[in-house]
């Protein structure tokens, strides 16, 4: 079966995907001072993990028979993990959170990073977004061949 809009099912798991990284990236800059979550603990920077969906052809390797021709059907989230690094340590001894000694175990979020990846998500997002527009502007194009 042929379709229509071959690039356009790829880019649509695409946008979907840099959604959430947008989502996660903003959840990130909300929390950037949270100095304790529900456990007690400083936010941790949470990153997006993408995976690749491949689909295989029914096309079979002459030699062994076996299918090996994959290509590359979209992108997906493969899931959110948080990010380990340490959190710097402020020294402020009014805080709440503050220890013994005066210091507070502040979030590993960096807002400067956070808003390039911020950029990078969008202008992903954006790319995908025209990819779209322009699969379907061929295909209305096509159809109105022989009209």
């Amino acid at each position: 079966m042929m379709h229509l809009i071959p690039g356009a099912n790829s880019s649509s798991s695409a946008l979907d995907a840099e959604k959430v990284r947008m989502d996660i990236i903003a959840q990130n800059i909300a929390n950037a001072n949270t100095t304790k979550d529900v456990d007690g603990n400083p936010y941790r920077r949470k990153l997006v993990k993408f995976e690749t969906i491949m689909d295989q052809t029914n096309t079979t390797n002459p030699h062994d028979g076996r299918l090996d021709q994959f290509f590359v059907k979209g992108v997906r989230v493969a899931g959110v993990v948080q990010d380990n690094n340490p959190g710097p340590k402020v020294l402020d001894p009014s805080h709440p959170d503050a220890d013994k000694n005066g210091y507070v175990k502040m979030p590993n979020v960096k807002v400067q990073r956070e808003m390039v990846d911020l950029i990078s998500s969008s202008r992903a997002y954006e790319a995908n977004l025209n990819v779209v527009k322009t699969s379907r502007q061929m295909a209305r194009q096509a159809l109105s061949i022989g009209r």
